[in-house]
């Protein structure tokens, strides 16, 4: 079978695309035929190196944390799924490839109300989207909400679950993504390379959702933004909190949550939930998505076919 995979950390050029041995599910795992894996940002972290002290590789390492595909192989000791099974799931790699072997237990029934293949935009993203709003935010009916980087793959999964939260959405977005986001359900969008947020942002929120790389002046520059008694959630830069404690703030890292992946799934198929899928390309084209998503030239999220 082919797979994207890495033999050492380094730039794009790393990436290849290449022939490997199809695996063979073990016990308690299922073999799934990829319909699709999916883009994260953190996997250019991963390639390069720079989460080599927290997330270390054993290498050559096929890449890819997002699949959807359907079982055609069963393992032993394996009793909740069955050949034929439309699958989607978080996985700690091996998702870009034309079959992954996976623990059954990180697999989910994929949304019937979309193509399989979209469904792999679902697991990081969405799970860390879920997390950020539901566990770490708690954010309820009235609140006012700041999602800052709100374009990216997270941040349309993070719009859509603060608005069923109840809450009221301000959101972040280049002219690029601004249409986007306004469709997902922003009640505010603010164009940051026009203006800086302060200036766009008439009166306290009550919760800071920052999705997006950014400096430490521009990380301080959130905190005047929060009523006190308000919350800071980060996944990227960390925020560190003002020395009056007037605000909390926290830096987070999502984790696999088949529970939560379900109730995600139940939100895509009831319609209450959509995927921002900004482009499909082939598997083979991996290094160049790394590439471009370098550049700043991707948002939403990019689902890649084997």
């Amino acid at each position: 079978m082919k797979a994207a995979r890495i033999h050492e950390y380094g730039d794009a050029s790393v990436i290849r695309y290449e022939d490997v041995p199809r695996p063979a599910p073990g016990p308690g795992e299922v073999l799934t035929r990829v319909a699709a894996s999916s883009f994260n940002p953190s996997e250019m972290a991963l390639r390069s190196g720079l989460l080599r002290s927290i997330l270390p590789l054993n290498l050559p390492y096929t890449l890819g944390w997002d699949v959807a595909g359907t079982v055609v192989e069963i393992g032993s000791d394996m009793h909740t799924l069955a050949v034929g099974d439309r699958v989607v799931g978080r996985l700690d790699g091996g998702g870009a490839a034309e079959y992954v072997a996976a623990p059954a237990d990180t697999l989910v029934p994929a949304p019937v109300a979309i193509p399989l293949a979209n469904a792999a935009a679902i697991p990081v993203a969405g799970l860390t989207a879920w997390q950020a709003v539901f566990e770490h935010a708690r954010i309820t009916p009235g609140q006012r909400v700041l999602v800052n980087g709100a374009g990216g793959g997270v941040g349309g999964f993070a719009v859509q679950l603060a608005k069923h939260a109840g809450a009221q959405v301000i959101a972040t977005a280049s002219p690029r993504s601004a249409a986007a986001v306004r469709q997902l359900g922003a009640d505010q969008i603010v164009d940051y390379s026009a203006s800086p947020v302060n200036d766009a942002v008439e009166r306290p929120v009550d919760t800071v959702l920052n999705l997006a790389a950014i400096n430490p002046s521009e990380a301080a520059a959130l905190i005047p933004l929060v009523r006190p008694g308000g919350v800071i959630v980060s996944i990227a830069t960390p925020i560190e909190p003002p020395t009056d404690a007037s605000v909390s703030a926290m830096h987070m890292v999502a984790r696999n949550d088949v529970n939560h992946l379900a109730a995600l799934v139940k939100l895509v198929d009831a319609g209450t939930v959509r995927l921002d899928i900004d482009s499909s390309r082939p598997l083979a084209d991996l290094a160049a998505v790394h590439r471009d998503a370098e550049a700043g030239h991707t948002r939403g999220k990019t689902i890649l076919i084997p």
